[in-house]
């Protein structure tokens, strides 16, 4: 009876949060709503037993990405006026999009059945959570089955890293860089001691 309301307080207090991130007025205050969604989706999956998965909600997901949306909306001037008369310059064809969506859920969802294939590839050995934690299974399954593909999923990120990083420094004409080492090597010689008057500029 517990666990039910519990799951019942974290499942309301996520829903609640997530329709207060689409509609809350301030962008800030869509994502701290955000955050709290993150959260308790993190206490949903402590219930079920994932709690590699509600960990890794927590600090991938609040400790990065949610706090990297806080600061990019705060060091952003966002002009809600301009928002508010671009959301209504795009409503008619967002509507229609949103109408196409729902559709198609509204079909999958009367339409869906079960494979012939899904009984039997749904009967995967799962090992015992007595001797083995979550965390455990999932790392033996990763590090065995899906190494190589764990190996090439770290091999394009680092790609990325590098390339972005490459993107970054790309030399540019017209645009004056920061040289350390002269900076560095520089002496007394190159310095100019200047007398200013109180009360006036250079």
């Amino acid at each position: 009876m517990s666990t039910a309301l519990i799951f019942y307080l974290f499942a309301g207090l996520t829903v609640a949060s997530g329709v207060m991130v689409v509609s809350a007025r301030n962008p800030v205050h869509s994502v701290l709503w955000l955050i709290l969604c993150f959260f308790n989706t993190a206490g949903l999956f402590l219930l079920l037993g994932a709690e590699f998965l509600a960990m890794v909600l927590v600090i991938v997901y609040v400790g990065a990405v949610a706090v990297l949306f806080l600061f990019v909306v705060m060091m952003l001037d966002v002009n809600l006026a301009e928002l508010r008369a671009g959301f209504l310059h795009y409503l008619p064809l967002g509507g229609l999009v949103g109408a196409v969506l729902l559709g198609e859920l509204v079909a999958v969802a009367f339409a869906w059945s079960p494979g012939k294939m899904a009984s039997s590839l749904t009967r995967a050995p799962t090992p015992d959570l007595a001797q083995v934690s979550n965390t455990q299974a999932l790392g033996r399954l990763l590090y065995t089955d899906y190494v190589y593909l764990f190996q090439a999923a770290g091999l394009i990120l680092l790609v990325a890293m590098i390339g972005a990083i490459l993107l970054t420094h790309r030399r540019r004409e017209g645009v004056r860089r920061q040289r350390i080492a002269d900076q560095i090597a520089r002496d007394a010689s190159s310095v100019e001691l200047r007398k200013v008057p109180s009360g006036r500029g250079v």
